[in-house]
C-alpha cells in the first residue's frame, strides 16, 4: 500500500447547526447524500455527526489533491459506517475521475467530535501489485 496523500480538516459544529439552521433542506442537500442525512438525524447529537462529515468530506479533498474545483461536488463525497461501525468513504462523479487519475484505491478516514469541534483525518492509498510495485 503506498500513501498518496493526507487530508485533515476541523470545524465548528455551532458553525455547521447554524448554516442547517439559516439554510435548512438546501444546505443539507447541497453538502450531504440522503444516507448521510439519515444517518445523522438520527443520532442524539445529529449537529455534530453532521459536522463530522463536513470536516470528513473536507479531508477527504485535500488527501485526493483538490478542493471542490474540477467538477467535484460536496455529494460526491459520501461518509458511510461500515458493519464494525468504522467510517468508510465512498466517491463518485469528478472525484471517484480524479482520484483514480491519481492512482489512488482506497482512503481511509478517522473523524472525532464533541458539542464544539468536529474533526478528521484522510489517508488516500494506492494499490501495490503482488510485485510490490504501486500501481496506478
Amino acid at each position: 500500500m503506498e500513501i498518496l496523500g493526507i487530508g485533515t480538516d476541523i470545524v465548528e459544529c455551532p458553525r455547521i447547526g447554524k448554516m442547517i439552521e439559516q439554510h435548512g433542506e438546501l444546505f443539507l442537500r447541497r453538502i450531504y447524500t440522503e444516507r448521510e442525512i439519515r444517518y445523522c438525524q438520527a443520532r442524539k447529537h445529529a449537529i455534530e455527526h453532521f459536522a463530522g462529515r463536513w470536516a470528513a468530506k473536507e479531508a477527504i479533498l485535500k488527501a485526493i489533491g483538490t478542493r471542490r474545483s474540477q467538477g467535484i461536488a460536496w455529494t460526491h463525497v459520501e461518509v458511510r459506517n461500515g458493519s464494525d461501525g468504522r467510517p468508510q468513504v465512498l466517491i463518485g462523479g469528478a472525484a471517484r475521475d480524479l482520484a483514480r487519475d491519481r492512482g489512488i484505491a482506497d482512503i481511509l478516514i478517522s473523524i472525532s467530535h464533541c458539542r464544539t469541534y468536529a474533526t478528521a483525518y484522510a489517508l488516500a492509498v494506492g494499490r501495490r501489485d503482488a510485485e510490490g510495485a504501486a500501481e496506478g
